[in-house]
């Protein structure tokens, strides 16, 4: 920690153990918004696009099953273009899927391509994974609002990026803040080359394509700024306290200063590796140390 002093008037001490301790007892439980739960833009630009092939599908909604398999076939004959759809009904993104088939001959692999598959092999694929049986016994009595619901089904798995979103997005509020009110710049998502096309300055990452969540350019020093947030733990988050660690110390070599912003209960089961961290990082703050101005007094150096 380069200057405990600049968290005394929070923490009553300029100790690290104090700080620290602050940091553990203040962290949050989660930043979910109401935003958090379904991206409602993405199924509904999803939706609408598929939207006149499920329509078509529909048509098939309580044909009987010896009938169902051939009229499932000249609807795809017909209108090749509800292939592309097919996967998404079964909740995948893929165009591509290969399976293992088991029959008479044994086991072997087939692939599906959707983009350019036959009708066999669309009513194939929809008899065999039971579709066509759901549809003829009216178990789904509207192909297209079963596909929005499986729409926000595939949309819950965007959930954890959204955290890591939200949290950038929250940094990011008091960051333009900070430099709106005190004349400074910043890059998100900054690189190596925007910062230097940007201002001139050179930082050393292992990868041109490093991302780096925020850069911050106070008119004679840059600082270098991460943010995530960890509802749970995992091994990733001793990892990651190691990475920012080595980081730290490459961007002191080229004259920068590194500020990590993490919160999240996560860090309870990795408290350690957090405190060996903190002792290396030049500063490591949470949203509390944030909306209450250390950020803005560290910037202001």
């Amino acid at each position: 920690m380069k200057n405990g002093n600049i968290f005394k008037p929070i923490v009553g001490s300029a100790a690290a153990d104090d700080i620290f301790a602050y940091f553990m007892n203040h962290l949050k439980a989660t930043i979910k918004t109401f935003d958090y739960f379904v991206n409602w833009k993405k199924v509904i630009k999803n939706y609408e696009t598929a939207k006149p092939h499920l329509k078509r599908l529909n048509r098939l909604i309580g044909k009987k099953h010896k009938h169902i398999e051939k009229a499932a076939y000249r609807l795809l004959q017909k209108y090749p273009e509800i292939m592309g759809v097919i996967p998404a009904l079964l909740a995948v993104r893929e165009q591509r899927i290969s399976l293992n088939i088991i029959d008479s001959k044994g086991s072997q692999t087939k692939e599906f391509d959707f983009a350019k598959a036959k009708p066999e092999d669309g009513v194939e694929f929809l008899k065999e994974t039971g579709f066509l049986d759901i549809i003829a016994d009216r178990k789904v009595k509207s192909v297209p609002d079963y596909f929005l619901g499986i729409e926000v089904g595939l949309d819950s798995n965007g959930r954890k990026n959204r955290t890591g979103t939200a949290m950038e997005n929250l940094v990011e509020y008091f960051i333009k803040d900070i430099c709106d009110r005190n004349g400074f710049e910043y890059l998100a998502q900054a690189t190596a080359s925007s910062i230097k096309a940007k201002w001139g300055k050179d930082i050393t990452v292992k990868e041109s394509s490093k991302r780096i969540d925020f850069a911050v350019n106070t008119f004679g020093k840059l600082f270098l700024i991460e943010a995530n947030f960890y509802e749970g733990g995992g091994s990733k988050l001793k990892s990651t306290a190691g990475e920012y660690v080595d980081a730290c110390k490459q961007w002191a070599r080229d004259g920068h200063q590194f500020i990590w912003i993490t919160d999240g209960q996560g860090w309870r089961t990795a408290e350690r590796p957090l405190r060996d961290s903190f002792n290396s990082i030049d500063y490591i703050l949470n949203i509390d140390f944030v909306q209450k101005g250390v950020l803005e007094n560290i910037l202001k150096l």
